[in-house]
């Protein structure tokens, strides 16, 4: 996996799904639409900075431990 987005996508499921939660939970904890979130987990979209951020918090990490 050369690409950050799939990466970082990758990541965000794997986060996400330890912590029992729904793509459209996670984007209500984020204040983040669903489809924009499974857009960034299969690294359709590039996330910027203040996005990757509020999904850092709704899983209660800093944005560091995404990457």
């Amino acid at each position: 996996m050369d690409n950050i987005l799939d990466r970082i996508g990758l990541n965000i499921i794997l986060l996400r799904e330890e912590r029992g939660l729904t793509q459209e939970k996670l984007a209500e904890l984020a204040g983040l639409h669903r489809a924009y979130i499974g857009q960034i987990e299969r690294a359709e979209k590039n996330i910027g900075l203040k996005n990757l951020e509020k999904i850092a918090k709704a899983l209660h990490m800093n944005v560091k431990e995404l990457f």
